[in-house]
């Protein structure tokens, strides 16, 4: 019976996601180059682990560290602000350290491969933690879902160089069967996670208890006068229907920054931004379904791809499921 080893298996299945998102054009550059930087480092592992193929050693770190700054990049021109090649440029710099080590200093490769994995975690924590949900390229209809992901995958890097640790301690224990396994799973378990994440679809997952957070400050006349211009845009243009609405297309429909906007909105409303373009696209439902809409039709005309986003937006803001909200009782029961 045909055994594949676990790095193999991880490999094939990244190659299948990446052919699978390369028919469908629906994926930005960076996160089909991260899959194939994933597909490789899952290959390298298991043709040296498992088939003996030593060859590969002095590449082994040089691909793992283009697994962190593709992360960074597919986050950032995904999720944030478009490619600036001057400004990403940098980011080679890491394989480039990591084959430098190979070269003339081996003996630091232990240190270095798991911080560079460990920095660029962080730095998607943080950006994450700086911008709550409102990531400027994400579709407004996903609500918290791209912030979770990426949260995930940020995390997956971090906790990645977790291995390295556990290595050092099997050989102090004198168990020196165990690295070979520890990097078979944790590097697995890490690639996968990676890959698995950036592809995942645009679904929400069940609502977030409210939090009980402390008064935000009054916002200011010219903050209230912004919200009323968003608002009138949303009405006469009536953008909230396009499911791939940005909070960045927003801004640049009312000239103002992401962050000036995204700011506003949460003091004048007191919701995030997506929750508030989810008011009018729940108002536009209302109307569709006393017009005789059924559920699916009121749910795609009104800006929703996926039914558990829009069931869970209905009841929060409605106090009903859209089956309850009825012509003949205008939503009253």
């Amino acid at each position: 019976m045909l055994a594949l080893p676990i790095p193999m298996i991880v490999a094939l299945v990244l190659v299948a996601l990446l052919a699978r998102i390369a028919v469908s054009g629906e994926r930005p550059p960076f996160l089909m180059a991260l899959l194939a930087a994933c597909a490789l480092q899952s290959l390298i592992v298991s043709l040296r682990q498992h088939y003996g193929m030593e060859v590969l050693l002095p590449f082994q770190p040089v691909t793992a560290t283009f697994v962190p700054p593709l992360t960074w990049l597919a986050f950032q021109t995904g999720s944030v602000r478009a490619f600036s090649l001057p400004r990403d440029l940098v980011h080679l710099a890491a394989p480039a350290f990591a084959g430098f080590c190979v070269l003339f200093a081996p003996d630091t490769l232990d240190t270095v491969v798991p911080a560079i994995f460990v920095l660029y975690g962080f730095a998607i924590l943080a950006r994450l933690h700086r911008s709550g949900d409102d990531l400027p390229l994400a579709r407004l209809e996903a609500g918290r879902l791209p912030a979770r992901l990426w949260g995930g995958i940020g995390l997956a890097l971090v906790l990645s160089a977790l291995s390295d640790a556990l290595i050092a301690l099997a050989f102090m224990a004198g168990q020196n069967w165990l690295p070979p396994l520890i990097v078979s799973v944790f590097s697995s378990a890490a690639l996968l996670a990676i890959g698995l994440l950036a592809v995942s679809p645009g679904a929400i997952g069940e609502a977030e208890p409210e939090r009980e957070d402390q008064q935000p400050p009054d916002p200011s006349v010219e903050e209230a006068q912004l919200v009323q211009r968003l608002d009138a845009l949303l009405e006469t243009d009536r953008l909230y229907l396009d499911p791939d609405l940005t909070l960045a297309r927003l801004a640049r429909r009312l000239h103002v920054p992401i962050k000036q906007l995204s700011t506003a909105i949460n003091l004048v409303s007191g919701e995030n931004v997506s929750r508030h373009i989810n008011r009018h696209r729940i108002e536009h439902a209302c109307r569709a379904l006393e017009n005789g809409a059924n559920v699916t039709e009121a749910m795609l005309s009104s800006g929703f791809n996926t039914k558990s986003n829009f069931n869970r937006e209905f009841r929060r803001i409605t106090g009903k499921t859209p089956r309850e909200w009825t012509p003949r009782t205008g939503g009253q029961k």
